[in-house]
């Protein structure tokens, strides 16, 4: 087998606009086809890029015109219009690729939430396996990939080297949010948590503005707060959601608060990860599954820790944890005496792979867009969650029905994302203008 290319550094053509070059014998071009503001005196009637043909690396590492044809108008008009050209493209490019990775986080972030509560079936009885199983095996999962990745030249050495700091922050964000919301999430009712979590949002809002130095304006905020209360909506219209949260008292809600903020500064300082990478390698990008692999297992390095403190909040003595897992583990796989885990192992593995999917997915959304952004696409998951509930699934038994204010919900989130999406797409395509002109 012929050994792997070697990597290179070039721009994607999708990204960066064509470099408009004249003839090697050509000692200048024409101020115009630089973009300049006034062309500079020609020595020979130069000649005007039409089509981008990406050069071998070893030759020339950046991608170069080289079908040449002679100009049928003026010299400013002909590469005006390429300019435009090469900037409508990379804008409608950026964001349909933006496009298509929030439709992936929504569609993964449904069936996560569908499937975490079919897993729950047949592991009714040892949720708390659950969760370690996700926390543990994605460790090995993450990492055995991004080994793959390594083999293959994707992951290079100076990606690995990138300092640990950064992943060390956000295990031990992660562990802190779970084990707030594992706190929280054991005395709080089912209906209260998504409505709480939409302080997600405003926590990304203020944590991006303060560290990110992000300035959001009027309809992006109108549009996040309009995606919150379509949520609520949704969530709380005939469940009795307000009685249940007066139940519980001030402590438990504002501790589940908490944990989403840790959420909201754990996503916001992988953004941070993903900017300083782009300063610091030569390939501007930093592959997902580094983030992936190390953050994960901080992570778990840290849940080893908490382990004696998160298995009470289960209900599990901590010297019983052994026999807990064993016990887990013979469900999971449907072995032994241990009755009603039908459904296992597919329905729990089918969970794991859903939502390791999703977590890739939101991460790459992330990386090409902002924290908010990811955070508002699988906010959208969740009325459409609720809607797969009143469907036939397999092992749920009576499908449930849907709340009253479901579609007034779904309305009043539809628009807050348009209201924040649409204008955000027409300030991107000018912002790159004026960048270029």
């Amino acid at each position: 087998m012929a050994p792997p290319s070697p990597i290179t550094c070039r721009p994607s053509a999708a990204r960066h606009p064509l470099l408009l070059r004249a003839r090697a014998r050509s000692p200048r071009l024409d101020g115009a086809a630089l973009g300049l503001r006034r062309a500079l005196p020609p020595t020979r009637e130069p000649l005007v890029a039409t089509r981008g043909i990406v050069a071998p690396a070893a030759a020339e590492p950046w991608p170069s015109a080289r079908v040449w044809v002679w100009p049928s108008r003026s010299r400013r008009e002909a590469a005006a219009g390429q300019q435009v050209a090469g900037r409508t493209g990379v804008g409608r490019g950026a964001g349909m690729e933006v496009a298509l990775a929030s439709a992936a986080v929504v569609a993964m972030g449904t069936g996560n939430r569908v499937l975490y509560k079919l897993a729950l079936v047949p592991l009714r009885n040892y949720p708390f396996f659950l969760a370690q199983l996700a926390t543990f095996g994605y460790v090995v999962i993450y990492f055995s990939i991004l080994y793959l990745r390594y083999q293959a030249g994707i992951v290079t050495d100076e990606m690995l080297s990138l300092p640990q700091k950064p992943f060390l922050a956000v295990g031990i964000l992660e562990a802190l949010a779970a084990a707030a919301g594992m706190a929280a999430g054991a005395v709080l009712s089912g209906p209260s948590i998504p409505i709480l979590s939409q302080t997600y949002l405003v926590w990304q809002l203020l944590l991006s503005a303060i560290f990110l130095k992000r300035r959001y304006r009027i309809n992006e905020i109108t549009g996040c707060f309009l995606v919150a209360v379509g949520v609520i909506i949704t969530v709380a219209s005939g469940s009795g959601t307000g009685a249940s949260l007066k139940s519980t008292g001030i402590v438990w809600p504002l501790l589940m608060i908490v944990s989403f903020f840790f959420q909201a500064a754990d996503t916001v300082l992988k953004e941070t990860i993903f900017i300083n990478a782009s300063k610091k390698l030569k390939c501007g990008s930093v592959d997902l599954f580094v983030v992936n692999s190390h953050g994960s297992a901080y992570q778990a390095l840290f849940m080893c820790l908490l382990l004696p403190f998160l298995s009470k909040l289960w209900g599990v003595p901590f010297h019983l944890l052994p026999t807990y897992i064993k016990d887990g583990a013979a469900c999971f796989l449907n072995m032994g005496s241990i009755s009603g885990c039908e459904g296992a192992p597919l329905l729990p593995l089918l969970f794991v792979l859903v939502n390791m999917g999703f977590n890739i997915s939101l991460l790459h959304l992330l990386k090409i867009s902002s924290a908010v952004v990811s955070s508002l696409a699988s906010t959208f998951s969740v009325p459409l969650s609720i809607y797969a509930f009143t469907l036939p699934l397999p092992y749920i038994g009576v499908a449930s029905t849907l709340p009253p204010g479901f579609v007034a919900g779904a309305a009043v989130l539809t628009a807050g994302l348009l209201l924040y999406s649409l204008p955000q797409a027409l300030h991107s395509g000018n912002c790159f203008h004026s960048k270029n002109d």
